[in-house]
C-alpha cells in the first residue's frame, strides 16, 4: 500500500492528509488563531470542587476551567497502573473502568475492599495542581484533564507518574513483546512508566535510552519551571500539528512527506534529520503551480466526508448522524439488488459498508459510542465474517477503539476514543435556517401554522385589505389547486388578501399587515 502525508499551509491554515493509494484516510486541521492544547501541561488552580460529580474546575489559563475526575487524580496509583493498556497513548481513565477491572479480577477477588479517596479528599479550592490536557474542548464542554502525565517521544512514551512497563497493541509478536518489555525495564527510570510506541519494534537497547534520556531531562525541566511558576500557567507545550504528525506517523511504511511551503519543508528537514535521519530523503517540496489538495484529488474528498450520505461502490449507502456523544451509523441496500439470494445480497451491502464505515470513521474522526446498524443476517456464519472483517479493517485505526458483539437487530456497538472534535463539528456548524435541526417543517404544517396565526390577528385590523408576506414556496401552495386556499381565507375572514413574495424570508416565516 502506497502511503503519503501531504501538508497544505497557508497563513492562516495548516491542513495535512495521510493518504492511502491515493484515497484521504485521515485529515488533521489546525488554524493560526486556535492552536490545539491537547498534550499541552499546566500549572493550574483549583476554583471548584464538586463532590457530586467526583470532579473539580481548574483554571489553567483559558478562557474557560477545565474538567478534572477524580479517577484522573489519585495520590496512590496503585488502582491506576492495572488497566493502563498496551497502547502508544494511553486511554482515558474512568472510574467505570477502574470498578468493572476490579469486578473481573480474579487476583482481587478474595482481597477486601478498599475504599476509594474523595475528590474533596484529594482537592481543595486555590490548590495547585500539574496536569495535561486529555481532551480537547468539545461543543459547549471544556477541556479535559489528567494528572497523569505522558510525554510522548519517538520510540517511547514516558509516564514519570506510574510504574509501568507496556508495548503498543499494534506489535503483536509475543516473543518480540517480550524482548521489548525486558529491555524496557533493564533501563527505563525508577518510579517511572514506559511504553514501547509501534515505531520501536525491532530497536536496540542504545536507540531506547537515547530516547529516554532526552523525555527524561524534558521531564525534570518541567518540574523546575513548575517549581518557579505561578497558577495558572503552561509549562509544556506539545509540538504543533506539523511536527507532531511527523513524531507519531511518519515511519518507513510512509514512502513521502509533502509540502507546498518552503518554510515547512525546511522545518520537516530539520525535525525529521534529528527524528530519523534515514528517512530525510523521503521529505520533498511541491513545485507545481497547482494547489497541492487540488492536484492529490484531496478538496472533493473533504466535501464528501462533510455529507450525512455516503454512497457505497455496490450501490448501497451508510448514513451518518452525529449527536452530542453517540454516533449513529445506518446502512442501506440502497440501489444494489444482489444477483442470487437475499441472504448473498445482504452480506455484500455490509461487507462493503464496513470498509467504508471504518474509513468515514478515521476520516471524520468520530468518537465516542459508535453505534453501527447493519442489515440483519440469519446466517450465523455471515455474522461471524462481518464481524471479523470489522475487527480487520479497525486494525488500520491508530485510535483505540472496543467493540462488542453484533446483537440479534444486526447491532454493533463500540467506542472510539475521542480527543477532539470531529471534523464535521471543526468544519461546519449548524444551519441558521433549521436551527441544526436538519429537518424543517413541511410546506403543508407551514400552511396549517399560517392559516391558524391569520385567524388569531386578522379581526385586530380594521382594514379589509391585507398584504401576506411570505415565501415563495408557501406562496406556490396557497394559489396551487385553483387559489382554494387562499379563497378559503378571503371567504372565512371577509378580506382582501395581496401577496408579497420575499424570498429572503425563512420557509416558516411570514408577516401579516393591514393595508
Amino acid at each position: 500500500m502506497q502511503r503519503e502525508i501531504i501538508i497544505n499551509s497557508t497563513k492562516t491554515e495548516t491542513r495535512i492528509a495521510l493518504l492511502e493509494n491515493s484515497v484521504l484516510a485521515e485529515l488533521y486541521t489546525d488554524h493560526k488563531d486556535r492552536s490545539r492544547i491537547s498534550g499541552n501541561i499546566y500549572k493550574g488552580r483549583v476554583n471548584k470542587v464538586l463532590p457530586g460529580m467526583q470532579a473539580a474546575f481548574v483554571n489553567i489559563g483559558l478562557s474557560k476551567d477545565v474538567f478534572l475526575y477524580v479517577s484522573d487524580f489519585f495520590d496512590h496509583l496503585e488502582e491506576y497502573e492495572p488497566i493502563i493498556c498496551d497502547e502508544e497513548e494511553p486511554s482515558e481513565i474512568t472510574l467505570a473502568k477502574i470498578e468493572n477491572k476490579k469486578k473481573n479480577s480474579k487476583n482481587n477477588k478474595d482481597r477486601p475492599s478498599q475504599k476509594r479517596p474523595a475528590i474533596e479528599e484529594l482537592l481543595q479550592e486555590r490548590q495547585e495542581v500539574l496536569v495535561q490536557v486529555a481532551k480537547e474542548p468539545i461543543g459547549t464542554k471544556g477541556a479535559r484533564v489528567t494528572s497523569h502525565i505522558t510525554l510522548p517521544g519517538r520510540y517511547l512514551v514516558l509516564m514519570p507518574t506510574v510504574e509501568h512497563v507496556g508495548v503498543s497493541h499494534r506489535i503483536t509478536d509475543q516473543a518480540e513483546r517480550q524482548r521489548l518489555k525486558e529491555l524496557i525495564r533493564k533501563i527505563k527510570p525508577e518510579n517511572m512508566g514506559v511504553i514501547v510506541r509501534t515505531v520501536g519494534e525491532g530497536r536496540g537497547e542504545n536507540e531506547f535510552a537515547s530516547d529516554l534520556s532526552f523525555l527524561k531531562k524534558l521531564w525534570d525541566n518541567i518540574l523546575k519551571k513548575n517549581e518557579t511558576t505561578k497558577a495558572p500557567n503552561i509549562l509544556w507545550r506539545d509540538l504543533d500539528l506539523v511536527l507532531k504528525t511527523l513524531r507519531d506517523v511518519f515511519s518507513s511504511d510512509i514512502d513521502r512527506v509533502l509540502t507546498d511551503s518552503v518554510e515547512e519543508y525546511e522545518r520537516c528537514l530539520e525535525f525529521v534529520e534529528t527524528l530519523a535521519p534515514r528517512l530525510t530523503s523521503r521529505v520533498k517540496l511541491f513545485l507545481k503551480k497547482r494547489p497541492v489538495f487540488e492536484y492529490f484529488n484531496i478538496e472533493p474528498q473533504i466535501d464528501k466526508a462533510l455529507r450525512r450520505k455516503v454512497w457505497l461502490k455496490s450501490g448501497g449507502y451508510i448514513v451518518i448522524d452525529e449527536a452530542e456523544a453517540l454516533v449513529a451509523i445506518d446502512v442501506n441496500t440502497g440501489k444494489y439488488v444482489g444477483k442470487k439470494n437475499l441472504e448473498d445480497t445482504i452480506l455484500k451491502i455490509n461487507l462493503d459498508a464496513v470498509k467504508e464505515v471504518v474509513h468515514q470513521m478515521r476520516l471524520r474522526d468520530l468518537g465516542g459510542i459508535i453505534v453501527i446498524d447493519f442489515i440483519d443476517m440469519s446466517k450465523e456464519e455471515n455474522r461471524k465474517l462481518l464481524m471479523s472483517k470489522l475487527q480487520e479493517e479497525l486494525k488500520r485505526d491508530r485510535t483505540r477503539t472496543q467493540v462488542l458483539q453484533l446483537t440479534e437487530l444486526g447491532l454493533v456497538e463500540m467506542t472510539r476514543k475521542r480527543v477532539r472534535q470531529s471534523l464535521g463539528k471543526i468544519m461546519t456548524k449548524p444551519c441558521p435556517y433549521c436551527k441544526g435541526n436538519s429537518r424543517i417543517k413541511s410546506d403543508r404544517a407551514i400552511l396549517n401554522s399560517l392559516q391558524r396565526d391569520i385567524s388569531q390577528v386578522v379581526n385586530k385590523f380594521e382594514s379589509e385589505d391585507m398584504l401576506l408576506r411570505i415565501h415563495p414556496a408557501i406562496a406556490k401552495l396557497l394559489y396551487s389547486n385553483k387559489k382554494r386556499a387562499l379563497h378559503y381565507l378571503e371567504k372565512m375572514y371577509n378580506k382582501k388578501f395581496t401577496i408579497q413574495i420575499d424570498e429572503s424570508l425563512h420557509q416558516e416565516q411570514f408577516d401579516i399587515m393591514g393595508l
